[in-house]
């Protein structure tokens, strides 16, 4: 039972807004002409932290099913170069990625044999629970920083 209660309130903190405002309500209707635009003293554009997002993420997933999965070298193989995306279909798609991949994690939780606090034989000591907590912290800090850059750019409510 109480494995449930805990499941349910890691998805709602992956999902949700309770604290803060949800990745997709900050990303929301971001204007295609701001995407790639760095403000005075910020290293990066929203693109690049949608990007980041969904990278880490990504890496969190894969080494959290996968005992041979590479992550990516730090920190370039988690950062674009480019400030904007090639094009709206990239925009869109690394949106889509998010939240596939976070549903993804979600069904890990959820399975059946799933022990949230085993750790990892491939790992230091990580299990699902850290993971999960990993992916909502990086998530909920940088999503943050999206408001905070649509802000500077005068595009957020």
């Amino acid at each position: 039972m109480a494995d449930k209660v805990v499941i349910k309130s890691l998805e709602e903190l992956l999902t949700g807004s309770h604290a803060h405002i949800s990745f997709e309500d900050a990303v929301r209707d971001v204007p295609e002409s701001i995407r790639g635009v760095v403000p005075e003293n910020m290293p990066y554009s929203i693109w690049q932290l949608v990007e980041h997002i969904r990278i880490a993420q990504w890496d969190i997933l894969e080494f959290s099913k996968n005992p041979g999965h590479q992550s990516p070298p730090w920190p370039e193989g988690y950062w674009p170069k480019d400030p904007a995306p090639k094009n709206d279909e990239a925009w869109k798609h690394s949106i889509a990625h998010i939240k596939k991949d976070c549903a993804e994690f979600i069904n890990l939780l959820k399975r059946t044999d799933a022990d949230l606090y085993a750790p990892f034989p491939h790992g230091d000591g990580q299990h699902l629970f850290r993971e999960a907590l990993l992916i909502a912290d990086h998530t909920s800090y940088h999503t943050g920083e999206i408001v905070a850059v649509r802000r500077m750019l005068g595009a957020w409510k």
